[in-house]
């Protein structure tokens, strides 16, 4: 019988290949699919919307912090696919006691290239995982690394405001990309709008994740911070941790190029 560990350390019991898979997050989602899962992924959440089509038809089993978990039973997984900040633990301790359940713990690049390793082997998939992270460590590794000596705030929510603080994936590929995060809290903080004027940042981002951040909000930041560069970006690009990772240099490359112009 298998035993495989989880990013939390906990042993995995299965008997054989899952064949009927659940994801409770959305990047781990999109990641399954691109390794071949198609046939075995069996439910997923609804804030998984990647890959559109694939996804429209599967079971729905409610939010990444509100799961029903009897559907999670009716559907009846030989192993459930799991996230520890994305995920409620009383939840995930429920489903552990009817269920092989898999934790990936993310915080940096490394935790993500990782975890995909090892849902490859999870899944019987290995060859498939190798190829991406090989695919993505070539992309990251030609990413320029210079520093743009800019101090940038990353808001992920507003009312209230809530920035990626250090420790974070957010924050890694923020400084892959060259940036100094102006927030030396750890984790998502709440901050006032005092806070961010006494920071001075030299740039905004607002994601478009998990607030939908749009251009109507640039003039709210700008009446706080005039001299500021206040960007949307896609919060996907910064904080999926799947297959996702094989664009977001590129797309980092564009907001570096775009921020040297201004």
């Amino acid at each position: 019988m298998p035993v495989y560990y989880d990013q939390l350390g906990k042993a995995v019991n299965l008997i054989s290949d899952p064949k009927r898979i659940i994801s409770l997050v959305p990047s781990q989602t999109e990641l399954l699919f691109d390794l071949g899962l198609e046939n075995n992924i069996i439910g997923i959440t609804k804030f998984c919307t990647h890959p559109k089509k694939k996804v429209k038809h599967l079971a729905k089993v409610g939010g990444t912090k509100s799961l029903s978990i009897k559907k999670i039973r009716n559907l009846n997984p030989d192993i459930i696919i799991a996230n520890k900040e994305e995920n409620d633990q009383n939840q995930i301790e429920e489903l552990q006691k009817s269920f092989p359940v898999w934790t990936s713990d993310i915080g940096n690049l490394q935790d993500a290239l990782d975890m995909i390793l090892n849902l490859g082997k999870v899944t019987n998939k290995v060859r498939e995982a190798d190829r991406i992270v090989h695919d993505i460590t070539l992309t990251f590794n030609s990413l320029n690394s210079i520093s743009l000596n800019l101090r940038v705030a990353y808001f992920i929510w507003r009312k209230p405001y809530m920035v990626a603080g250090k420790g974070t994936f957010i924050n890694d590929i923020l400084q892959k990309s060259g940036l100094t995060n102006v927030f030396e809290l750890e984790r998502y903080p709440e901050i006032y709008a005092g806070t961010l004027v006494e920071a001075m940042p030299d740039v905004v981002f607002l994601s478009s994740e998990p607030y939908p951040f749009k251009e109507r909000h640039i003039d709210e930041f700008k009446l706080l911070l005039p001299n500021s560069i206040i960007k949307i970006v896609d919060g996907e690009m910064f904080s999926w941790y799947g297959s996702r990772l094989l664009q977001t240099p590129n797309y980092l490359q564009q907001i570096i190029r775009e921020l040297i112009e201004k």
